[in-house]
């Protein structure tokens, strides 16, 4: 079963994502990250480090706090 916060995150992610019309791909490139990597997030797949929580956070170029807001 997948931890709430790792779905909750990865929903978060996706809803930032849409809202700047970038595809996966696109994102990750921005963040320097794998592009596969993404969809794992948004899965919730994956347990993200902080170093990539503000890698995200930079590329969608909003603060790490805003990817924590109502969670």
């Amino acid at each position: 079963m997948k931890e709430l916060i790792l779905v909750q995150f990865g929903q978060k992610v996706r809803e930032e994502r849409l809202k700047q019309n970038l595809s996966q791909e696109q994102l990750a490139d921005k963040a320097g990250v794998h592009r596969t990597y993404i969809g794992m997030i948004e899965r919730a797949e994956k347990n993200i480090t902080l170093i990539n929580i503000g890698k995200i956070a930079k590329a969608l170029e909003i603060q790490i706090a805003d990817l924590f807001a109502e969670l």
